[in-house]
């Protein structure tokens, strides 16, 4: 699964990446088991692709990141978080259409 707008991020990065970020970030936390997680990725790519210089979205595998799933309570997969100033500030459980997400984002902007 090639993301090339959406970073994945690990348990050395996350802080740099996410809670340190000068943006919002939206986190997908994701397995490669998870069919939802799969439909998902393209919508995420295709935000990033518009909204990269506002947003920065990043991707989290839980089966190898278990810890950071654990620390924001990640149940059902895909969850994306959202986060503005090293703060989890939207939690979205499920797969959603584009619209949906953007609208969701567009009030951290």
């Amino acid at each position: 699964m090639n993301m090339a707008n959406v970073i994945e991020v690990n348990e050395k990065n996350f802080r740099e990446e996410v809670l340190e970020a000068d943006m919002p970030v939206l986190v997908d936390y994701w397995a490669t088991w998870c069919g939802y997680c799969s439909r998902l990725a393209p919508v995420l790519d295709e935000l990033a692709a518009e909204m990269g210089d506002q947003v920065k979205f990043v991707k989290v595998d839980v089966d190898h990141n278990r810890s950071l799933a654990q620390d924001q309570s990640v149940q059902g997969l895909p969850t994306m978080i959202l986060f503005k100033d090293g703060e989890a500030v939207e939690k979205i459980t499920g797969f959603m259409p584009k619209a949906s997400i953007l609208a969701k984002i567009k009030p951290l902007l």
